[in-house]
């Protein structure tokens, strides 16, 4: 009976090392309820803001200053126009610098703020999958996967609770 228990054990032994343990989540369902991104969130929009106010402010004075010109162009010489045509151009030109000046900042900006969040969500996956012994672990949000079996497991919710998330 011993010789029988030994050869099942010693036969099922290689099964069970070969069995792999795969996990999947979703970050961005965890990234959206962290903390530090509700924070980051409401400064980007702070910022947003911001810019959108300027741009808002220097289109109405461009506005105003095509208006005035449309006015009285008619009734200007030449060398005046033409000098007002000019600054119109160049304060366009100025306008369009900012915003593409104001989307790079803003840009940096978020690719700034979430890379510690992104970090320390890494971090977390990593703590889980060693603490649990995952072999991979797939992201559904930064990897689209059209199939998942059973025997994966989803860690989502292990994944909030090693960052503190309820």
């Amino acid at each position: 009976m011993k010789k029988i228990v030994l050869l099942a054990i010693v036969l099922a032994f290689p099964l069970g090392a070969m069995a792999q343990k795969f996990a999947h989540l979703n970050s961005q369902e965890i990234i959206v309820s962290m903390p530090d991104y509700v924070k980051a969130e409401a400064d980007l929009q702070t910022m947003y803001k911001e810019y959108q106010n300027e741009m808002l402010r220097t289109q109405d004075e461009f506005n105003k200053k095509v208006q005035e010109y449309q006015q009285q162009a008619d009734s200007l010489p030449q060398n005046i126009r033409e000098r007002r045509m000019k600054e119109l151009e160049d304060m366009q030109n100025r306008q369009a610098q900012f915003q593409q000046e104001a989307r790079q900042a803003m840009d940096k900006a978020q690719n700034d703020a979430l890379a510690p969040i992104t970090k320390k969500l890494d971090d977390a996956i990593q703590a889980v999958g060693r603490t649990d012994g995952y072999i991979y672990i797939f992201d559904l949000a930064r990897t689209p996967i059209p199939y998942i079996g059973t025997e994966s497991v989803d860690i989502t919710a292990k994944v909030k609770t090693q960052l503190g998330i309820k």
